[in-house]
């Protein structure tokens, strides 16, 4: 889980309740779902955070929370930010791979060295977060007064977000002393070095202008020019990425927690190029609101308790939120429930129950036996998948339980297999929309893939290496209701000095006899695995699996030095 640090000073300051010791700061950020995991070196605290609560990766946003967590703060607030001067023209240059940018003005900010800490580290955990390492939006902060906005129509200074070739200009770099070109940046700057594969494909790169020239080079890195001290006062907030509402999201979080210090917002117009659908005209940042439903009885049933419309309407606004009464067409009492503008991780009703909980005190709740008494049971399904583990073990497996979400590269590509082919494991994936790590960005399709991630990371260890899993794979299925194939795939490998194919097939066949039924193992062609050493899986007259060698260029890919053997088919073919 990410975790953030937090100076507890701080957040004494911040929350106004000097009189908290250490440890009741500790249980009442707990009382948040903020888990105390230590403290770094400069004596702050290390605290880990659900990762969808992106409004309190700064020190600034735990404490707003902490005032409404103790009733020094209600409802919905939101800054009134001042007039747009500034414009952001987005020439039609910019590269399609970049296309959005968002930006703001704040003024009258108060920096001292824990606040710029505080704000560079908001920086980069959005960056982890949100931005997914600047993929999808990266932020660049910058000393107003340092800029020139050239002369727009109508009087205000503007900036351009235009594209540029890779030699094209020069600027001086943060953390460097001599003029370089994006070229140069992308070859010869730590920072460059770090985040090159996310422009170097393009034929023009992303850059921001004033009237004095290239000030930021986005998504990599800002001119030194416009760097951030503790001398700054006016500010100037800077978004590129992927998407317009994540940048738009992010920059709020920024926002509100300048806000917080004191910082006066200031709206900024972003003009788009005119285009075949028209240009578009934005103001930033975008402090909209939105609202959500959600039924009294749910409330009382998920959190098992009565509560009076007020207690609701209280919670709500403990929470930083603000509830209406309302009926719905059928006469039941509903709240229509209004969402601050920084909150990007309320997409359900759910999301706001477990708000009213968490103010009403989830350890305050009472612990009640359910009304309707069962008599538990093992399912049909659990008992078939216990039997096939049990086998599995006694043939000499080591039983494995890995993470069901993988990353495209390695369901497929390492396998040298592509989504739709026609062989085992391949179906099209279930993928994320809006995944937290590249390294899982969809639902495995067959259970092979993990097995071999994990021999990549044994291969410090002694051979041989057998090892079996039971375990869940998924892949788009229109017949279904879902629209999605679920289902539990038995996979085994065998790694060490001579592993074959007929160490495989051994196996398989003994676990075919022992579950009585039917095996066949006819010739088959598969890329992951070695042409002529390769079977289909056929139990009981219906192929559900494959069997074979695994390819030399699959084992270079997963920097194996010995042979690898394997075999994967569905778990219901068993029964």
């Amino acid at each position: 889980m990410p975790t953030v640090d937090i100076d507890p000073d701080e957040l004494r300051t911040l929350t106004g309740h000097d009189e908290k010791s250490d440890d009741d700061l500790i249980d009442d950020l707990f009382g948040l779902g903020l888990e105390f995991e230590g403290r770094t070196e400069d004596g702050e605290f290390e605290l880990e955070f659900a990762p969808d609560r992106l409004d309190r990766l700064s020190v600034e946003g735990v404490a707003r929370s902490m005032r409404y967590q103790y009733g020094d703060a209600r409802g919905v607030h939101v800054p009134s930010p001042n007039s747009p001067d500034w414009t952001i023209e987005v020439d039609e240059s910019v590269p399609d791979d970049r296309p959005y940018v968002t930006g703001a003005v704040v003024r009258d900010v108060d920096l001292d060295e824990e606040s710029l800490e505080s704000l560079i580290q908001l920086q980069e955990k959005l960056h982890a977060t949100m931005g997914r390492k600047r993929a999808k939006g990266a932020i660049g902060i910058h000393d107003l007064t340092m800029l020139k906005g050239s002369a727009a129509t109508e009087g205000n200074p503007t900036i351009q977000y235009v594209g540029v070739e890779p030699d094209e200009d020069r600027f001086v770099p943060l953390d460097s002393d001599r003029e370089m070109t994006p070229a140069d940046v992308l070859e010869d700057h730590q920072t460059g070095q770090t985040y090159a594969d996310l422009v170097s494909e393009y034929e023009r790169y992303p850059a921001i202008y004033d009237s004095i020239g290239l000030f930021s080079f986005p998504p990599v890195i800002n001119g030194r020019r416009t760097e951030v001290s503790t001398d700054s006062r006016d500010l100037f907030v800077e978004m590129t990425g992927t998407d317009q509402w994540t940048i738009d999201k992010m920059l709020t979080i920024v926002c509100y927690a300048l806000s917080a210090r004191g910082a006066t917002l200031e709206e900024v117009r972003v003009e788009y190029p005119d285009s075949e659908s028209g240009g578009r005209e934005l103001v930033r940042p975008d402090l909209s609101m939105k609202t959500k439903t959600v039924a009294h009885d749910r409330i009382e049933t998920i959190l098992g308790i009565g509560l009076d419309p007020d207690d609701v309407i209280d919670l709500a606004e403990r929470s930083g939120l603000e509830a209406e009464k309302a009926e719905n067409d059928a006469g039941d009492l509903v709240y229509e429930v209004t969402i601050p503008p920084y909150r990007v991780d309320v997409l359900h009703p759910l999301d706001i129950i477990d708000d009213l909980g968490r103010a009403y005190g989830f350890n305050d709740l009472e612990p009640r036996y359910p009304d309707i008494g069962t008599v538990g049971g093992r399912h049909e399904r659990s008992r078939l998948e216990n039997a096939a583990r049990t086998q599995l073990v006694g043939l000499g497996f080591e039983d494995m339980l890995n993470f069901h979400m993988i990353s495209e590269a390695e369901n497929y590509d390492r396998l040298d297999v592509s989504p739709g082919d026609d062989v085992y494991g391949t179906g099209e994936p279930a993928t994320i929309k809006e995944p937290y790590s590249e390294d899982f960005t969809m639902l495995r399709t067959w259970v092979t893939p993990s097995l071999l991630m994990v021999l990549e990371r044994n291969t410090h260890r002694s051979y041989p290496q057998n090892l079996a899993e039971i375990g869940f794979a998924a892949e788009v299925d229109e017949r279904e209701n879902t629209g999605v194939s679920e289902g539990r795939r038995v996979g085994a490998v065998l790694a060490h000095h001579d592993a074959g194919y007929e160490d495989a097939k051994a196996r398989l066949q003994a676990l075919a006899r022992n579950f009585d039924v039917e095996l066949e193992t006819p010739p088959t062609d598969h890329p992951t695995f070695i042409s002529g050493r390769t079977a289909a899986v056929v139990i009981d007259g219906e192929e559900v699996g494959v069997l074979g060698e695994v390819h030399p260029k699959v084992l270079v890919e997963h920097d194996l030095e010995v042979p690898v053997s394997a075999f994967e088919f569905d778990l219901e073919a068993l029964r």
